[in-house]
């Protein structure tokens, strides 16, 4: 298969980026995506055309999210839950033209082409804090009783990898869905109930300061996410970060 591709390349921050254009040939339908690049950087390298696309990855197997593309106006690509690893090029066309670019969000700065700096999420997980738990043997699985319908939602909200699609996709780069992801699935639990109304103020507080727009409901974030993580998040986020105002726990 033979392909166009539109790279943003850009050295940092501070410096305006700019795509350039390479086309490459021979690529199996059965590459991945970044397989695809790393071929790609192999030629800029070894023809000395340019230097070599900087992207981010580490597992490539959709666990870690910092493969992160935006790949022809989607992030991750044109496919449905999966993150950029996961993406082959036989979802592409024989001669298509692909237009790659970094994550575009104010809270999300270059760090160089591709890779940008995700660790404001970092920063909104620290503002959580941590749970208070009795240290010591492991207890009892029946010790404590979870609701199986809450439980299922909070394994569901867990499932939220922080990759930043969510950001990527929604036209005012919030976070909502990554922050409602993040204090639904501990809110949910008993063992997260103590400190949920200083959780949820703090990491609201700390998304807000980093610079994450609001969410008006265009629900491109749950479109977009590679782990399906549900727009209810979001509603319990609003309603458990009210409730913290009045001190009350919203379910």
């Amino acid at each position: 298969m033979r392909f166009i591709l539109h790279i943003w390349r850009q050295e940092n921050a501070h410096v305006k980026g700019h795509f350039e254009t390479y086309p490459i040939d021979n690529i199996s339908p059965d590459c991945s995506f970044l397989e695809m690049l790393d071929i790609l950087n192999e030629s800029l390298i070894n023809d000395r055309i340019a230097h070599p696309v900087c992207f981010d990855n580490d597992c490539r197997e959709g666990i870690c999210g910092m493969c992160g593309l935006y790949i022809n106006g989607r992030p991750h690509g044109n496919d449905d839950g999966i993150t950029t690893c996961q993406l082959h090029m036989r979802k592409f066309k024989d001669g298509d033209e692909i237009w790659i670019e970094p994550w575009r969000a104010k809270a999300f700065p270059v760090i160089r082409d591709l890779v940008v700096d995700r660790s404001a999420f970092d920063k909104i997980i620290q503002a959580g804090g941590y749970i208070s738990t009795t240290t010591g043997g492991v207890p009892d699985a029946n010790a404590i009783p979870v609701n199986k319908h809450k439980a299922d939602m909070a394994m569901d909200a867990a499932a939220c990898i922080g990759c930043g699609a969510c950001v990527a996709a929604c036209k005012n780069a919030s976070a909502m869905l990554f922050v409602g992801a993040k204090v639904s699935h501990l809110a949910l639990l008993p063992q997260g109930k103590v400190e949920a109304m200083d959780r949820v103020r703090s990491m609201v507080a700390k998304m807000d300061e980093l610079g994450f727009g609001n969410c008006t409901n265009t629900y491109a974030c749950e479109a977009e996410c590679p782990k399906l993580i549900k727009r209810q998040n979001i509603s319990r986020l609003n309603r458990q970060w009210i409730g913290s105002l009045f001190g009350r726990d919203k379910k």
